[in-house]
């Protein structure tokens, strides 16, 4: 007893009683009235912490497990305070409680693999219900087994690897329904639409003898089981059975957001569309599904939205799967789809342009990645922005795909010997050994692929490095016997040494005849200046301009030249002066007197009669003008 007196004993009958009923609301009441007479009592608080979970007030009882923590201690209430986050789907919180449990139980290994399933953690997942299968003994061994069957399945639909066939029965419509799941994930469609019927059958078998469950109960059971058939008929083109399926299970109300989100064909009434994908905003619905179902469900709402024309809702779905998804293609091509509709034709490419390098958008093109050339011009360009882990990935790629389409085949090995040249290009030794040992069995008489691969095994394995060099030739047998002298004056050399010259005594006289000339050019004197006075020393200032050598004085001023053209048209001004008659004391007048005797004889010319000279003394001849012709031809 954890207090004493009659009244707490019989409080505790009462919780005891009450457990065992399932009545934990009343068991809940009793256990406050004990701590009500001992506050600190541990079994008190431990019970009312499990009557909580029981009752699903998970906060209510993780506060309890805080407030009384240094009295509940750690390992005491672990799984309880574990399972309260798990169920407030806070799962990071909850895998760092589990992690930090001085003993793993069985219980909370149970917890911890449903916690590793809601992380997507599957591999890790696998190994803990596989070790659970393998290591208890007791009535949960068939719920560990759907559990396990589930982690299969989701590996196969979202895992990047396909899991094993672990062999598990499927006596229940639970496993039989994992199992098709994870046909679904490996492309057998045919097979896992058998094998939903099977999951089917096997699910009204095991409630026909169930009197509380009634047929509309057995129907909501089946809605998951006809949600996948609906999927399998949608992937074969089945459209119209498809949508008829999907129509049925909506109508029961049941939980099937991926169901929805996959039935939007495109030429279907998207406003009813519209209010059916509300049911995948329900809360909670996040925390059920995988993340690619999440994030399938947002594409089609961006498609919806886009298709209603919710350019502002698309774009920002659009925006956010973008964000979560940086490499997926779909997401960039609902943004492009959108300008289009809005008649932006030059956004789209900036926006794939922006989302995607170069790079990227080569990697998109299924067909030709594989091809020489393409993982040439990628390896190139990785190179180019020193991400030698992108380019060795794209080799890798190469690598497997040819290994399993046309293993052996010239272009799988020239991708090979690419690749370890490139990883000890860039100081990979350790990642070329492979490539290289691949390439050394193919022709172990490459002397060297061996020598290269034995320099990458001395950074790694000396010993191996040294077991490997056995296999290279002796130096003798690498020997080349060449005739050096025959080499160096052959017709294609580039260097031929020279002979030494003989004596002057040896030398043999050439004929006459035989004797060749060779006519000397000679060279042209220099033209030299009419003044050039070869005793005379020459200026050393002869190279400067003028302005800058010493004796330069600058040009004279104060004599200006004679003007000319000032006067008349034909005259100087010296003239002008001369043929001044009224300046000549003895010259006569220049007109005759009234009165007197006739001018002429005296023989002078009177002004006016006077023709002016010429410069030359010469008469002036006038110059016949050309007559214009009318352009008429008359007069």
């Amino acid at each position: 007893m954890a207090s004493g007196g009659g009244h707490v004993a019989a409080l505790w009958t009462e919780v005891n009683r009450c457990g065992q009923n399932g009545d934990f609301a009343r068991a809940l009441k009793a256990v406050n009235k004990i701590l009500h007479e001992a506050k600190d009592d541990i079994t008190a608080l431990h019970c009312k912490v499990v009557c909580l979970v029981q009752n699903s007030s998970f906060k209510e009882a993780l506060n309890v497990m805080n407030n009384y923590s240094k009295l509940l201690g750690n390992d005491l209430v672990v799984f309880e305070k574990a399972y309260c986050e798990y169920r407030l789907n806070r799962v990071e919180s909850a895998l760092k409680t589990i992690e930090a449990a001085s003993e793993q139980t069985d219980k909370l290994k149970e917890l911890y693999g449903q916690v590793l399933y809601r992380l997507e953690r599957y591999d890790e997942c696998k190994a803990v219900y596989t070790d659970l299968i393998r290591n208890s003994q007791d009535e949960y061994e068939e719920e560990r087994k759907t559990n396990l069957s589930a982690v299969v399945a989701a590996m196969s639909q979202w895992g990047e690897s396909s899991p094993e066939d672990l062999g598990l029965s499927e006596t229940t419509y639970e496993l039989c329904y994992n199992a098709a799941c994870s046909l679904i994930g490996q492309g057998q469609l045919t097979e896992a639409l058998n094998k939903l019927k099977q999951a089917e059958e096997l699910c009204r078998v095991s409630f026909a003898d169930d009197t509380d469950m009634t047929e509309e109960d057995i129907e909501s059971e089946l809605a998951v089981i006809h949600s996948q058939m609906a999927y399998i008929m949608q992937l074969q083109g089945r459209t119209e059975e498809a949508l008829q399926r999907y129509n049925q299970v909506i109508k029961l109300n049941t939980n099937v957001c991926l169901s929805v989100c996959l039935s939007l064909p495109q030429d279907q009434n998207v406003f009813d569309s519209k209010k059916k994908v509300k049911l995948t905003s329900t809360d909670g619905v996040e925390h059920k599904l995988a993340r690619r179902q999440l994030q399938a469900i947002d594409f089609n709402k961006a498609l919806l939205a886009m298709y209603t024309n919710q350019a502002e809702q698309c774009r920002k779905l659009a925006s956010g799967l973008q964000t979560q998804n940086p490499g997926q293609p779909r997401p960039v091509l609902v943004q492009v789809a959108q300008l289009c509709r809005e008649k932006q034709h030059g956004a789209p490419l900036k926006v794939i342009l922006h989302a995607f390098n170069s790079c990227d958008i080569l990697r998109l093109i299924e067909d030709f990645k594989h091809k020489q050339g393409m993982v040439s011009a990628l390896v190139s360009m990785y190179s180019h922005e020193e991400d030698i882990d992108s380019a060795i990935e794209v080799f890798s790629q190469a690598i497997q795909y040819y290994q399993s389409q046309q293993s052996g085949s010239p272009t799988h090995l020239a991708l090979v010997r690419e690749a370890a040249n490139f990883k000890l290009k860039h100081g990979r030794k350790r990642e070329a050994i492979s490539d290289l040992e691949q390439l050394w069995k193919q022709n172990p008489k490459d002397i060297r692929m061996l020598a290269q691969l034995i320099s990458a095994y001395s950074v790694v394995d000396a010993d191996k490095a040294k077991s490997l060099s056995k296999h290279l030739p002796s130096p003798d047998s690498m020997a080349l016997k060449v005739d050096v002298e025959e080499l160096e004056n052959s017709h294609g050399a580039t260097y031929i040494r020279k002979k030494a010259a003989k004596p002057a005594g040896d030398a043999v006289p050439k004929e006459q005849g035989n004797v060749e000339i060779k006519k000397k050019r000679k060279k042209k004197k220099g033209k030299l200046p009419k003044n050039f006075d070869p005793k005379a020393t020459p200026d050393p200032e002869r190279w400067l301009p003028m302005r800058e050598r010493t004796y330069y004085r600058g040009k004279k001023k104060g004599k200006k030249k004679e003007q000319v053209g000032k006067g008349t048209q034909g005259t100087t001004a010296g003239g002008s002066a001369d043929l001044d008659a009224s300046k000549t004391a003895s010259s006569p007048p220049t007109s005759p007197r009234p009165g007197s005797a006739s001018s002429s004889a005296s023989g002078a010319v009177p002004p006016r009669q006077q023709k002016p000279a010429t410069a030359s003394g010469a008469t002036r001849k006038k110059v016949p003008q050309k007559k214009k012709k009318s352009g008429k031809g008359g007069w």
